[in-house]
């Protein structure tokens, strides 16, 4: 059997590395862009479950006055 720890810990330094390369060239969003696209994924998550909440009580309605 092969042993190549060696090779295993040279291959997480590199990846290490490179990825905190890749890291620095990330545009980082600000604090108010943060707050506002947090914001409006929730909004429009409530508006969603508000429309499917909607239809649900409507069906539920519907088949119970014409199909139970």
């Amino acid at each position: 059997m092969h042993y190549q720890l060696p090779n295993m810990f040279q291959n997480l330094t590199v990846f290490l590395k490179e990825s905190r390369s890749e890291l620095k060239k990330v545009t980082w969003p600000t604090r108010e862009e943060t707050i506002r696209y947090t914001t409006a994924v929730i909004v429009i998550s409530l508006a969603i479950a508000g429309l499917l909440g909607g239809a649900d009580f409507i069906f539920k309605g519907l088949l119970t006055r014409f199909v139970i």
